[in-house]
């Protein structure tokens, strides 16, 4: 009787090869797809978890404080709860920024409509935006005029409005706004610019804070212009015409 021969085991590596192949390819295509699922949620998820803890807890900081870190400028900042603010602050930058914040919804429909038509004719982007729309732009996102950005800025005013009430959006909006090179929040503003806490400033000091917050570094309220008194002037007058209209940020 013929012995039988013996199974080759290089074949039988051989089969073993494609079978393992067949199983790692199942492996990659879920690793991928779990990839694909986190990085699809995590620009939903992420900015919803920070708007949900920052309702609470003070942001540590923003996007723009580690832009100019990097850049070789310092981060002074002193954390101001709302109800220790002075009410000439609150109303100055209201009436400055945003004199329809406690009504609407996040935007401005009409002041956004004029800003697109005025770009259509040929002029450039500017903001239009709402107190709202600043506290996103500054909580979440890099300073820059584009957009994708406008478009992002408006995703996650969203969030803030439906999540926060009124007084905490402008709670943190004032707190990490910039006032000055390295220089964030009233707190910080207050005692670099006027030696006093943002408890004891006075109307026209703070219709001049309100008046430097679109250019904070060229601008400085200690040491105003003839424009930047003029703003203020009129800033102070606006003051006294919106009282009716703070009731969602007052006694808070």
């Amino acid at each position: 009787m013929a012995a039988r021969r013996p199974r080759r085991a290089s074949s039988t590596r051989a089969r073993a090869r494609p079978r393992q192949g067949r199983q790692r390819r199942p492996q990659r295509r879920r690793r991928w797809r779990r990839w694909l699922l986190i990085a699809v949620l995590l620009p939903v998820l992420g900015p919803l978890l920070l708007a949900g803890l920052y309702r609470f807890v003070p942001p540590p900081a923003t996007p723009l404080m580690l832009v100019r870190a990097i850049q070789g400028h310092g981060i002074e900042q002193e954390w101001v709860r709302l109800d220790a603010v002075s009410p000439h602050v609150i109303a100055a930058v209201i009436a400055s920024e945003d004199n329809l914040f406690c009504s609407h919804e996040g935007f401005d429909w009409t002041a956004m409509r004029q800003a697109f038509d005025a770009y259509e004719r040929g002029g450039r982007l500017r903001g239009a935006s709402t107190i709202s729309m600043q506290t996103a732009k500054n909580l979440f996102l890099w300073p820059d005029r584009s957009w994708l950005r406008k478009a992002l800025e408006a995703y996650f005013t969203l969030y803030l409005e439906t999540l926060w009430p009124k007084a905490r959006i402008l709670e943190v909006y004032l707190n990490i706004a910039e006032w000055g090179d390295g220089i964030y929040g009233i707190g910080a503003a207050a005692r670099h610019h006027f030696g006093r806490p943002a408890s004891l400033l006075s109307r026209h000091e703070a219709a001049l804070l309100a008046v430097v917050l679109p250019n904070p570094l060229e601008w400085s309220p200690a040491a105003p212009t003839d424009y930047i008194r003029r703003r203020a002037s009129i800033i102070e007058s606006r003051m006294a015409q919106i009282e009716s209209l703070l009731d969602c940020v007052r006694d808070r």
